[in-house]
């Protein structure tokens, strides 16, 4: 195992822990309602408070891990997930469980808010988010294949997720020896960098990532209520969703920074909202296992491209924390939303309205990674850096990549040098009279002939 696998696969079992609840939201939301007799609503309500708190924990917890310690927080992180949840899972009274499920919930912020930060510090940020989301992915797809078949009510998602997290202990005891890859650029205290951008990016964070999550926190009772579905049927069709999602996530680990990150998350955004519709309004088992596949499928795609991007922002990990805090903070606002909007509006028109929403939002997410993705390099930058002509000879001639610009690749950022004032060098003064003086014999006939001609 090379140096930058061992210093990222810890980084990608803590992600796993701290993101697996969000993508076990359906099934929890669902059995908190069938098994302890909540309303959609307030079933709803109780995942949110799951959701809050963890990403209340990110909030808190985006500047101050790398002062404490990613291998000490990773694991009061993964220690509360382990109670939290693990408390959860052994109750039936619905105060324990709700708050065992807040302190889990701060767990699995704990968890997330050390994985981002670490993640931002790689040297390749996106492919290892997206090996993280294809391990969630992964982990989530399994736990809708066996959930349905244990029974258990609510103790199930709980239980499991308390023992994913005690799997992962182990990991963190590499955190501590692995030191993330920070450029040194000067932005590692002080002001946080691109302030306009990072700000934009968590606002719009937030309400995309509740669209998402209001579909997917009513996504099992549209199965079975609308579809016409059984508890089985529709967990199977979310187990192969998030198959799909491996698929979508390892072509986008593969194809990287090739067609930029605007393409991506715009073009992504646009599909996703598409999907969102078709499934809101399914009415049997093709138009919303279709509708779930191609969502589920995209859907990590874009949110690779826009953890990449957080992490572009600032080399230290702290937009990372902040974003994907913003994006648990909409994920947590999800299912409230989602219940709320199709008990009044029914779930087509909630899909809709979800739909339009995201159509908005893609124009912003889009504008910012635009903006500080930098510019390529163009035939008319020849003078400045060489451009791309350069970059042609390079892959001609087999020069080394890393000296030479790449065709479309972003420009390198200039950094200005302070240099000091010197004394000047004092010049020396030669006296020159009767012409110039030759130094040699040789060289004074050449010049006598030379200028008798």
């Amino acid at each position: 195992m090379s140096s930058r696998s061992r210093a990222t696969w810890p980084l990608i079992a803590v992600f796993t822990a701290g993101y697996l609840a969000s993508y076990l939201l359906p099934t929890i939301v669902g059995r908190l309602g069938s098994g302890l007799g909540l309303s959609p609503a307030e079933a709803g309500v109780a995942g949110s408070v799951l959701l809050l708190c963890s990403a209340g924990a990110g909030l808190v917890l985006a500047s101050h891990v790398e002062r404490i310690g990613p291998q000490r927080v990773a694991r009061a992180g993964l220690l509360l997930t382990l109670a939290g949840y693990g408390a959860a899972a052994t109750t039936a009274y619905l105060p324990l469980v709700i708050a065992g499920a807040a302190i889990g919930g701060v767990g699995s912020g704990t968890a997330t808010a050390v994985a981002a930060g670490g993640i931002a510090g790689l040297p390749d940020p996106h492919r290892a988010s997206s090996t993280g989301l294809l391990t969630v992915s992964a982990t989530a797809g399994a736990l809708y294949l066996v959930l349905p078949q244990i029974g258990g009510g609510h103790r199930a998602p709980f239980a499991a997720i308390a023992l994913v997290a005690a799997l992962v202990w182990p990991a963190t005891g590499r955190l501590g020896r692995t030191r993330p890859h920070v450029p040194a650029t000067g932005t590692g205290r002080g002001r946080i960098p691109h302030l306009r951008s990072g700000s934009v990016l968590a606002g719009a964070m937030v309400c995309w990532a509740m669209a998402q999550n209001s579909l997917w926190g009513v996504s099992s009772r549209i199965g079975q209520d609308q579809a016409g579905l059984s508890e089985v049927a529709v967990g199977a069709i979310f187990a192969v969703s998030l198959g799909a999602g491996l698929i979508g996530v390892a072509g986008a680990g593969a194809l990287g920074s090739r067609l930029g990150r605007a393409l991506p998350i715009g073009g992504g955004t646009v599909i996703i909202s598409a999907c969102i519709a078709l499934s809101s309004s399914a009415s049997g088992l093709g138009s919303f296992a279709s509708g779930e596949i191609l969502w589920n499928t995209f859907y990590p795609v874009v949110l690779s491209y826009l953890i990449g991007l957080a992490a572009s922002l600032d080399p230290r990990g702290r937009w990372a924390v902040l974003v994907g805090s913003a994006s648990s903070l909409g994920v947590a606002c999800g299912p409230v939303a989602g219940s709320l909007l199709s008990a009044r509006t029914g779930f087509p028109l909630m899909g809709a309205v979800l739909c339009a929403l995201l159509l908005l939002l893609a124009v912003p997410l889009t504008a910012v990674a635009l903006h500080t993705s930098g510019r390529p390099l163009l035939p008319g930058s020849v003078r400045r850096r060489g451009g791309a002509p350069a970059a042609v000879v390079a892959g001609t001639l087999g020069a080394v990549a890393s000296t030479v610009p790449q065709l479309g690749a972003p420009e390198l950022t200039v950094t200005e040098i302070a240099l000091e004032e010197q004394e000047p060098v004092p010049r020396r003064k030669y006296r020159l009279t009767g012409g110039v003086q030759p130094r040699s014999r040789s060289a004074s006939k050449s010049y006598a002939s030379t200028s008798a001609k």
